[in-house]
């Protein structure tokens, strides 16, 4: 009967978001682009950002309108001073240009710490990955985050992959 053991349980770190989740397309209405966010989370507009969230996680995409596209200098000059003044214990920046299916991105890598949460006034420390998605004017600032240790590089992946102009 050895054969028969229990497979061992899954343990995820928390904050980690399942291999399974469902994507669904997000696409603002005048935005000039689509990307799929993940199905069932709870979304909530801030101005010009949507923001989606499920537990310990979220995806937050901005349109911003701009004259010129974002560079590796313009996002360490400029996003990551303003970042440090609004991101609890912000560290770790690291701006690169990277590729996605949209094209060249700039990404913003860094970590911080959550807003307390409402109930249990805990504070857990983030991981940031922000992309800078740029054509003709407008600029579309996509930031992922979730707590550091979760295994979130294949879900982040999708969504910064899944990004398209119409």
């Amino acid at each position: 009967m050895a054969g028969n053991a229990a497979a061992p349980t899954e343990s995820n770190p928390p904050g980690d978001i399942p291999d399974n989740q469902a994507y669904v397309p997000y696409r603002p209405t005048g935005s000039g682009f689509t990307i799929k966010v993940p199905e069932g989370w709870a979304r909530t507009q801030r101005g010009t950002a949507a923001v989606f969230t499920d537990k310990l996680n979220r995806v937050r995409v901005e349109t911003v309108s701009t004259s010129s596209a974002p560079t590796v200098a313009s996002v360490t000059n400029k996003v990551v001073p303003q970042l440090s003044g609004q991101v609890p214990k912000f560290s770790g920046a690291q701006v690169t240009q990277v590729k996605r299916h949209a094209g060249p991105v700039v990404l913003l890598k860094y970590q911080g710490d959550s807003a307390p949460d409402p109930v249990t006034g805990k504070v857990v420390r983030d991981a940031f990955e922000r992309y800078a998605f740029y054509r003709q004017g407008h600029e579309v600032d996509l930031t992922l985050s979730g707590p550091v240790n979760a295994d979130n590089v294949d879900p982040w992946r999708i969504i910064s992959d899944s990004f398209a102009w119409q």
